[in-house]
């Protein structure tokens, strides 16, 4: 957790912690800069904060990123929005964009905190109207295309329609129009395909209103392999925390990892041959052994996917997690011979370790969800 329960002092609760995420502020911001070099000033930044901050802490990643000169924000919710809005983090009036088509009851919300709302549905814009009519207010929208994605989105083909109602509202502000790639880290053409539904309908838009309005597009994935979909703004998220969004794309950037996960040694013994270790003995000692249990299982985001599978470093060398993944605990062969000692950082990925994507591909999974997957009990760590 970021903090102590309320209630309880600082010197009331253990100063080691036994798990911490460290996150490296230098890093991120290293990664905004490269960013930014690759869109050459082209179009504006849009950090995506979303998930707190892909587990790493929304408020301290967008106040860096505000201080590197970015100042829109994406979110998933209206809930996060808040959260970021109100947290203090952001110094400078900010744009905040919802991406999630919100529930009537929360558009109230909207209006309240200066959140930039999603609308993509007729009856989702039609409440909107009525609520911001009755309270005198003008809400800012930002129309979200279904251009081949097949998540959230009105179709191009009835697009117009809406912009036209939104034109129509005195009390209904239009600040944008988005799309989001499918798979825009591959050449197959799919992406080409949404942009050119997208540009063509954001054409007959700006020519039809006599108006120019904020098109975005690019993720990641489009920002190294795809140029042509910057146009205003680019939406950034898993390359600021340091990771590609796959193994091949045309453009690689020296972006570097923002967590490390570390977790501590806290008891080590001796096994002889055929000991087995952890749930199911999954492990058995193939000869005399010196184990360790580390304090992390899959409550603070180790997956127990990876048992018997992936390594950990302690102090720069590393050694094979084995047994089954516990809940707050795993186990590590340390061999016969080792100079580890209890209180030891064990590094379970980050910088000084494997990486996310090499304890993804392990799991079966992504960076992104390894990120989003350490838990709150974790300390995060400022560096």
């Amino acid at each position: 957790m970021d903090n102590p329960k309320p209630g309880l002092s600082a010197r009331e609760t253990p100063a080691e912690n036994m798990t911490e995420a460290l996150i490296s502020l230098e890093n991120l911001t290293g990664n905004a800069r490269l960013i930014r070099e690759r869109i050459a000033g082209k179009a504006r930044i849009m950090g995506i904060v979303k998930a707190n901050a892909y587990g790493h802490n929304v408020h301290r990643i967008a106040e860096a990123l505000e201080a590197s000169g970015i100042e829109d924000f994406g979110v998933a919710n209206i809930h996060e929005a808040i959260e970021l809005k109100t947290g203090g983090a952001l110094k400078n009036p900010a744009r905040i964009l919802a991406f999630a088509s919100p529930l009537p009851s929360h558009i109230e919300f909207f209006l309240k905190f200066g959140i930039e709302m999603t609308v993509c549905d007729a009856v989702t814009l039609q409440a909107a109207k009525e609520i911001a009519a009755s309270q005198n207010k003008t809400l800012r929208v930002q129309v979200k295309v279904d251009t081949g994605m097949g998540r959230l989105g009105i179709s191009p083909s009835t697009a117009m329609e809406m912009l036209r109602e939104i034109d129509q509202s005195p009390y209904i502000e239009l600040s944008g129009i988005y799309t989001h790639f499918a798979e825009s880290s591959s050449e197959n053409g799919f992406t080409e395909k949404q942009l050119t539904a997208f540009k063509a309908l954001t054409a007959e838009y700006e020519h039809e209103s006599g108006r120019t309005v904020c098109k975005h597009a690019a993720n990641s994935g489009a920002i190294l392999s795809h140029p042509d979909s910057w146009l205003d703004m680019v939406r950034p998220g898993i390359l600021l925390y340091g990771y590609h969004p796959a193994k091949k794309t045309p453009c690689r950037l020296d972006v570097k990892p923002v967590m490390q996960f570390e977790a501590k040694v806290i008891f080590i013994k001796t096994v002889s041959a055929g000991t087995t270790v952890s749930y199911n003995r999954t492990w058995s000692a193939p000869g005399p052994r010196h184990i360790a249990t580390i304090a992390a299982g899959y409550a603070d985001g180790y997956y127990r996917a990876l048992s018997n599978k992936a390594s950990v470093s302690i102090n720069g060398k590393a050694y094979q997690q084995i047994g089954t993944v516990t809940m707050d605990q795993i186990m590590v062969d340390l061999g016969t011979q080792h100079n580890v000692t209890i209180g030891d950082k064990a590094v379970l990925f980050g910088w000084n370790g494997p990486s996310a994507e090499e304890i993804a591909d392990i799991a079966g999974t992504i960076s992104y969800e390894t990120l989003c997957a350490v838990s709150s009990r974790v300390k995060r760590i400022f560096v």
